[in-house]
């Protein structure tokens, strides 16, 4: 009699920047909406429930640059707000720069599986406030999966340490996807030494940013070697000023 074979599951996976859950169109608005950093708004709210309506087609999404829950949000954590509204079971929010009563900036998982060993790790860098989230997703019968989302900084000098940081993060014994808005292009990504040693791989090339008139590939889904991953797409929908990336991982049977 043989064994029987576990289906191997194919996850959903999204990244994004939802900036705070602003509506970006055009340069223009990052003067005519720079009050809602500070202040809270309408506009804001109907776009995290559009949010929502994307996020619910997928089954593990990272997010950067939310709110924990401040005056600008009305003290939502945008997070959990996403999580309730698209039916997630499973979601962590991490703080990266606290700015006390006005701004809680954070990144932010949420899944329909269980996720554990949940850590949040203070990037390296001149200016503190940027992070990495760690959390392994583990299904019976299958390898874990490792995922890592960050948002890196805008200087090229911080970010390869921020780079090697994360890198050094890797489950060796998981697949790894390391996910997140790197602020840097796929370029610099292929020549990082330590991303390479690990066996880091691009799945995309495709601009993100502006989402209005993408230029720039800024916002990155990174695989190990080992994990069976399908190329990754970027969806044309104006939620922030950087475009969502989706992709499909299946875990591999053990």
């Amino acid at each position: 009699m043989s064994a029987i074979e576990v289906p191997s599951p194919a996850l959903r996976i999204l990244t994004l920047n939802i900036q705070v859950g602003m509506p970006t169109r055009n340069y223009g608005h990052y003067v005519t909406g720079a009050w809602r950093h500070v202040l809270p708004s309408r506009s804001a709210r109907r776009n995290l429930d559009r949010i929502a309506e994307l996020i619910a087609d997928f089954e593990v999404v990272a997010l950067q640059e939310a709110d924990a829950g401040s005056l600008r949000t009305a003290q939502i954590n945008q997070i959990e707000y996403l999580a309730r509204r698209a039916g997630f079971t499973h979601w962590h929010a991490a703080i990266n720069r606290n700015l006390g009563p006005f701004a809680q900036h954070a990144l932010g998982f949420l899944s329909r599986h269980p996720l554990q060993d949940i850590r949040h790790h203070p990037l390296p860098g001149r200016i503190p406030g940027r992070g990495v989230l760690e959390a392994h997703l583990r299904e019976p019968g299958h390898a874990p999966l490792h995922l890592l989302v960050a948002h890196l900084a805008l200087g090229r000098a911080t970010r390869e340490r921020q780079l090697s940081f994360a890198a050094d993060l890797v489950d060796p014994e998981a697949d790894t996807l390391l996910m997140g808005d790197f602020n840097c292009e796929p370029q610099e990504l292929d020549a990082h030494p330590h991303l390479q040693r690990i066996g880091f791989r691009s799945i995309h090339q495709a601009p993100t940013y502006p989402s209005w008139r993408p230029m720039r590939s800024i916002d990155h889904v990174l695989a190990t070697k080992s994990a069976q991953v399908a190329p990754a797409q970027v969806l044309d929908l104006q939620l922030s000023d950087h475009l969502p990336v989706a992709t499909e991982i299946r875990l591999r049977p053990t």
